[in-house]
């Protein structure tokens, strides 16, 4: 589903990354995760065709989906309207939504369980709302391949666990291929299969959960000592920082 071998991407003139390389086969699910600037959105951007490597292979299997971190719109679009954005690819140039379009929108609408923000403008949504929103035009689109920059960014407890598992049924029962970034480890403990930890423009860390996710490599990544925590009669696990409570110099 996505082959990537030794790419260079460059923004602005300047490389953001370079030499990364990575291989997800469908139906498994990728966290991306570093450090703010480090260049996560960057690779997003580059696996949805919004930038174009300066070197090196990608190649993508299938329709892609996007669900961008923060979107506003400039009109007054109710959130049905944005959803059917989502079928523009299977209407044409000059084509309009007919019966079968409502159905598919109104499928996601009820999978989210969001049927109320339908005729709502979509501004006026709060930030975790719009989200759903934004993930149910992307699956509209029937893509194979669901790309996500930081879908749980906005969200509380209830509704990022709505969203995983959400992500975790559509890898398990319909087979999608997926790739999400995140600052929350725990997200990828959760439903990752894989796990790609980007530390700086040339140095990364690709493989299994089970393999890649560690204290160790969290605690480079961040620069922050990270331990991992075992829940008491549960087979579950976390990670969390060890904050250094740094002494800060005030003086003049």
């Amino acid at each position: 589903m996505i082959e990537a071998n030794d790419l260079i991407i460059e923004r602005g003139g300047r490389t953001i990354l370079q030499g990364y390389s990575l291989s997800l086969a469908r139906g498994r699910t990728l966290a991306v995760l570093g450090a703010n600037g480090v260049g996560k959105t960057t690779l997003i951007n580059t696996l949805i065709g919004v930038i174009k490597p300066k070197s090196g292979r990608l190649r993508i299997g299938g329709q892609v989906g996007f669900v961008p971190q923060l979107f506003e719109v400039p009109f007054s679009y109710s959130a049905l309207d944005i959803v059917l954005m989502g079928r523009g690819r299977h209407l044409g140039l000059f084509g309009a939504p007919g019966r079968r379009d409502y159905e598919i929108v109104r499928h996601y609408f009820r999978m989210l369980a969001i049927e109320d923000l339908e005729p709502q403008a979509f501004n006026s949504l709060s930030g975790g709302q719009r989200q759903l929103v934004m993930i149910a035009q992307a699956l509209a689109s029937e893509c194979e391949l669901l790309v996500l920059d930081e879908p749980c960014a906005a969200l509380d407890y209830k509704n990022q666990n709505k969203v995983l598992s959400l992500l975790e049924h559509l890898r398990e029962a319909h087979d999608m291929t997926i790739v999400f970034s995140t600052h929350m480890p725990q997200h990828a403990v959760e439903i990752a299969s894989d796990v790609l930890l980007m530390s700086s423009e040339s140095s990364y860390v690709c493989g299994p959960t089970a393999d890649a996710l560690s204290a160790e490599n969290l605690t480079v990544l961040y620069d922050l000592p990270v331990a991992r925590a075992d829940f008491a009669g549960l087979a579950k696990h976390t990670y969390a920082p060890v904050f250094r409570h740094d002494r800060v110099n005030h003086d003049g």
